[in-house]
């Protein structure tokens, strides 16, 4: 019975070097010189620490890093974006997640959209991801191209495809 894995994960490493490119940038730009401007990676937390003096340069800062991020391959709707917290000294601060993993209420929808679709498929939730048997390995085709077309918020990939 063909079935498939519907997940998203996130290469940790491309994450590492577009900061890594973002730090060089920021070492390079005339207008953060002698300002208090960082971004660091919180591995544990998935978790984009961003500190700077004030608001212009911390956009600055995510703008860099997100061109950074899709020059890399990644997908901007991996990066969920925090509110802006004002910290020590005058500073602000803002927190990025990183998303990874299908958390259980958007797990839910998916296996609802799929359901939707009218295919005779069985969606179920495993953990961080969904997985679908059916007896086509065209209705799996099928599946995947209606969960590409809902534009969800989440980038979703289709792994352990088999017939």
């Amino acid at each position: 019975m063909p079935s498939l894995d519907i997940v998203c994960r996130v290469n940790m490493q491309e994450v590492d070097n577009a900061l890594n490119n973002t730090r060089k940038q920021i070492a390079n730009r005339f207008d953060f010189r002698g300002a208090k401007a960082e971004i660091t990676l919180d591995v544990k937390e998935k978790t984009l620490h961003i500190l700077t003096e004030d608001n212009s340069k911390m956009e600055a800062i995510r703008e860099m890093f997100f061109s950074s991020a899709v020059k890399r391959g990644l997908n901007l709707k991996l990066f969920k974006l925090e509110d802006t917290i004002p910290g020590a000294g005058g500073n602000v601060k803002r927190d990025i997640k990183i998303r990874e993993g299908l958390e259980i209420d958007f797990a839910k929808s998916v296996v609802k959209l799929i359901k939707e679709t009218g295919l005779k498929v069985q969606a179920s939730i495993q953990g961080d991801e969904v997985r679908v048997n059916g007896k086509k390995i065209d209705d799996l085709r099928a599946v995947m191209a209606a969960l590409q077309a809902a534009d969800l918020e989440v980038p979703l990939q289709f792994v352990n495809m088999k017939s």
